[in-house]
């Protein structure tokens, strides 16, 4: 009989139901150092060309499965969402895997299980959501949520434990190829909504892991991995808002580090950030793990480890409890590391012991598998669908209209454009069917994806639809054009679908490793997009993309212009419900849109000098403000007003009456800005700090107060401390961050108030 058959390992006397940090530490006594390591990596079983992580072709397993795991396991990786396997069959398997580490190991501690979550599971025939930037354009954190939680249960009945999402990066640079993982420009908005995102899946029993702390996304010239060079003021001010938020109100129980290095310190080796931030000033007292191959990266490619044991030490002292993918650092060049007196066990025992009470949280340490596992499971359920449809209607945002929209019964429509008829095109880097399928081409997607053509044909059941793609997304090929705009010129509206196809390291036009230097479409779709223009029949211009392009062009070009982030299963008829007038557009922009490739970097969070100005020749504004989106209807913000005698330490009370003046019911997004009139260093011209959906009949007015805490006013001062100044504060209400359309100023008193974690963090609404 071998070591891993045995029937009844030797346990260490620990009881079996005590609290879990009780629990954690009487196991964590009685551990060998093997079995200590064994706890706080991964394993992942992946196959030749399924590279679905970055470098990951120059990582390979030493050590096979069995022999990684017969002192136990921290991290199953991936079971579900590595390739296309029936959950079901896949289930077995895991129960199975599990039953085993309970009974043929010493310590009997089932692994955790983790999974990529962005757009829905990541695992063949679960539902896939609108991408995070869609989630930034619907505004609408009680939404999020609602799929979160979805998603979360979807999870936990297969038996996963860990979602590796929300990316709470703050978008910087839109040539940055992870932008369609990113919510929005503004911290505050990525906050709301990555905490609802956190809360709905924890509160299905799955914990959240925050991707990816901390800027990450601030990378030179926007390219994947870059250094970033943010000062401490941009990484306090706008870097980590979002995650402070997700810590202190989402309660959030992982975190993943960043790639990053920031001002030449890789943050996977920082204990500032991941230490002295995150625990000893906010109080995380959950798990950091690493992002794919993080800690040998520390080796590999920021040079400042020898090797990677050094790698393995570097990354526990500054806090990194769990290796994932796999155990590269963590297994053997550790082990040799701690018994040459290199690294501190003491390190070690710190991780286990997280690593431990994380199980004991998720029930883990009791587990015995002796259940079954699930036989019948609907991954994309109708409540699935309900939520994706909803999610992806809010999100569209309607950028310009001449009248145009909705279309009104024509008998004739020409859809056109290389994404007018390609289900991959609704879905972003992190979905199943970009992420993991395009390597399984074999592979059925067995989801059910209208694509733009069909649900349009569907909506408009008495017209002619006629189709050509034109050209592809990427290559420079025109010889469809001909065909395309021949199709339009017969037509009475020409439907141009043009934008992006999502894919890993240079495979796809954005995603993961699909920077670009430019912010112009791809390909030749500009070219094709003024073809059908030049045949004077009215163009809808639909964008199904990952990040903002530079289409002002466009925008004077087309008769209306309609910007969809990857919105998911249920993205093909939301785009058409929109064109049709079924759907009353009510996205926003949660991000500018460009003017140029070199007017970026760009952000609406910038000081004056960092607008238009006569101190140079050079336009920086954007073609659209963040916020902006239009409606079948029209709105009216009006009466904007403000509790008096505001204090540094307390709240701002403001009052707006909105009303639809329009002829038909639509959603308004009441965003409230504000701007510190004078302060010790240089503040943003504008800065959200409020906002709400709300829905109105025809002729509706309603009473919106937003009760907003004056935190979301701080700032790091000269001293380096975050404060709240007293002061003159300009406030106002507009559809976008740029138009002021009523306003009011109120005055800070009081002492400069230095922000606590207890400080509240999160506008309060009140609608009447």
């Amino acid at each position: 009989m071998t070591d891993l058959q045995q029937a009844a390992p030797v346990r260490p006397a620990v009881p079996p139901r005590a609290d879990g940090a009780a629990r954690a530490r009487a196991l964590l006594a009685q551990m060998t150092l093997e079995e200590k390591l064994a706890q706080i990596v991964g394993f992942w079983e992946k196959e030749d060309g399924e590279a679905v992580a970055p470098l990951q072709g120059e990582f390979t397993v030493a050590r096979g499965y069995a022999d990684v795991t017969r002192h136990g396991l921290g991290h199953l990786t991936r079971v579900y969402g590595t390739r296309p396997v029936d959950p079901v069959e896949r289930a077995r398997w895991l129960w199975d895997e599990q039953r085993r580490l309970v009974r043929e190991t010493r310590l009997g501690i089932p692994a955790l299980v983790h999974e990529e979550c962005l757009t829905g599971l990541a695992a063949w025939t679960a539902a896939t959501f609108p991408t995070p930037l869609a989630w930034g354009a619907a505004w609408d954190p009680a939404l999020v949520e609602e799929m979160a939680a979805l998603v979360g249960q979807s999870m936990r009945t297969l038996g996963v434990h860990q979602g590796l999402a929300p990316v709470l990066d703050v978008i910087r640079d839109p040539r940055w190829g992870r932008v369609d993982e990113c919510i929005a420009e503004d911290p505050y908005l990525i906050g709301t909504l990555g905490t609802a995102y956190v809360r709905g899946l924890q509160g299905a029993g799955v914990h959240a892991t925050l991707k990816h702390f901390v800027g990450y996304s601030a990378s030179q010239a926007g390219r994947n991995f870059a250094p970033v060079h943010a000062g401490p003021r941009e990484v306090e001010d706008v870097l980590l808002v979002p995650f402070e938020m997700a810590v202190l109100d989402g309660g959030v129980r992982s975190v993943m580090h960043s790639y990053a290095e920031i001002d030449g310190v890789p943050v996977a080796a920082d204990p500032a950030l991941l230490t002295g931030v995150l625990r000893e000033r906010w109080g995380f007292d959950g798990t950091v793990v690493a992002d794919y191959f993080g800690v040998a990266f520390l080796h590999l490619l920021h040079r400042v480890a020898a090797d990677l044991g050094d790698a393995a030490g570097q990354a526990l002292a500054a806090g990194v409890d769990v290796e994932l993918p796999t155990g590269d650092a963590y297994l053997d060049p550790l082990a040799d590391a701690v018994r040459a007196g290199r690294v501190d066990e003491a390190l070690v025992d710190r991780a286990v012991l997280r690593a431990l009470e994380q199980k004991a949280e998720l029930g883990l340490l009791d587990a015995t598998f002796e259940d079954e596992p699930p036989t019948d499971v609907d991954l994309d359920s109708p409540a699935h669908r309900r939520v994706a449809a909803r999610l992806a209607e809010q999100s569209v945002v309607l950028l310009g209209n001449d009248g145009t929209l909705p279309l009104a019964a024509p008998a004739r429509v020409a859809v056109l454009g290389p994404n007018a008829d390609r289900s991959a095109a609704l879905f972003g880097c992190y979905s199943f069917v970009n992420h993991v399928l395009a390597h399984h081409p074999e592979v059925d997607q067995r989801l059910e994806a209208p694509t733009v053509r069909a649900a349009l044909a569907a909506e408009l059941p008495d017209a002619v639809v006629t189709y050509a793609p034109g050209c592809a997304v990427d290559d420079a090929d025109t010889s469809g054009v001909d065909e395309a705009v021949a199709l339009a010129a017969a037509a009475d509206v020409a439907v141009v679908v043009v934008g992006d196809q999502a894919g890993l390291f240079g495979r796809g036009t954005v995603g993961e490793g699909c920077d670009r230097d430019d912010l112009e479409l791809p390909g030749v779709q500009r070219a094709l997009v003024e073809a059908v223009v030049a045949t004077g029949t009215p163009v809808v211009l639909v964008l199904l993309t990952g990040r903002p392009y530079a289409i002002g062009w466009a925008l004077d070009a087309c008769a209306a212009v309609v910007q969809a982030f990857f919105p998911g299963e249920e993205g093909g008829r939301a785009v058409a419900g929109v064109l049709s007038g079924r759907v009353n557009p009510s996205g926003r922009l949660p991000v500018s849109l460009p003017r140029s490739a070199g007017a970026q970097p760009f952000s609406y969070l910038h000081p004056l000098l960092g607008g238009d100005g006569d101190v140079t020749n050079l336009a920086s504004t954007p073609v659209l403000p963040f916020g902006h989106g239009l409606s079948y209807t029209s709105f009216t913000r009006t009466g904007l007003t403000v509790d008096p005698g505001p204090r540094t330490d307390g709240t701002v009370t403001a009052r707006v009456r909105v009303t639809n003046t329009g002829s038909r019911a639509g959603a308004d997004v009441v965003q409230l800005y504000a701007h510190d009139v004078l302060a010790s260093v240089t503040r943003p011209v504008a800065q959200l700090v409020g906002y709400h959906r709300v829905e109105l009949a025809p002729g509706e007015s309603v009473e919106v107060e937003l009760v907003v805490p004056t935190v979301r006013l701080a700032f790091t001062d000269r001293s380096g401390r975050r404060v709240v100044e007293p002061g003159d504060v300009d406030l106002w209400v507009g559809p976008s961050c740029a138009v002021r359309e009523t306003t009011c100023r109120t005055t800070l008193t009081g002492d400069v108030h230095v922000v606590t974690t207890a400080d509240p963090r999160t506008t309060a609404v009140h609608v009447r």
